[in-house]
């Protein structure tokens, strides 16, 4: 069974950019780095099995420039973690809408195409694009899988950041996505 890592919309204006980056951004990206160093690791090793990513997809949101500010080609809008060039397993995919998939009407054939039954989704914003990509995912028929810990968002009408990602996480797992500690799902690629 393949797997497709999702990391979404782990963009500059979300964070790195001190005026604007959402208040966990430190936590994301120190655990994003640690997901995709073992991504890249199960991906190079080519030994297929259990829930290790087959193809990475990297999520960018854009927006108009009367919209927001993830214009494309400006600095807000550039990746913290991109795609390596010339790597056929990973891949970008642009978005303008809270779901990947919505944005991209042939993905869920492209992935079914290349093997691919589950997603393993995190990134930014958690209520947002996060849910948004993982409830297309389940509609489309994959599996879901969530790691907790390696997605967040915003403080939001009195709710703080954390309380709104679990939240999330039970929503999504009422709905048949698993959520699993991102430390445990990198432990299960090695």
């Amino acid at each position: 069974m393949a797997t497709a890592l999702f990391v979404i919309d782990i963009q500059n204006d979300l964070a790195t950019d001190p005026n604007t980056k959402i208040p966990h951004s430190d936590r994301i990206k120190t655990a994003s780095g640690w997901i995709l160093s073992s991504a890249r690791a199960a991906l190079e090793s080519n030994t297929p099995g259990g829930s290790r990513p087959s193809l990475i997809v990297f999520v960018q949101h854009e927006e108009s420039p009367e919209s927001g500010p993830l214009v494309r080609g400006s600095e807000p809008w550039k990746l913290v973690f991109e795609p390596r060039a010339g790597v056929a397993k990973e891949r970008l995919v642009a978005k303008s809408a809270r779901s990947t998939f919505e944005s991209n009407p042939n993905l869920a054939s492209e992935l079914r195409a290349v093997g691919v039954k589950e997603i393993v989704a995190f990134g930014i914003q958690s209520e947002c694009c996060v849910e948004s990509t993982c409830n297309s995912a389940l509609e489309a028929g994959f599996g879901v899988t969530v790691l907790s810990g390696a997605h967040s968002t915003y403080d939001d009408s009195g709710k703080s950041a954390v309380d709104i990602e679990r939240e999330v996480e039970e929503r999504l797992k009422t709905k048949g996505a698993k959520i699993v500690p991102w430390e445990n799902a990198i432990a299960g690629w090695e």
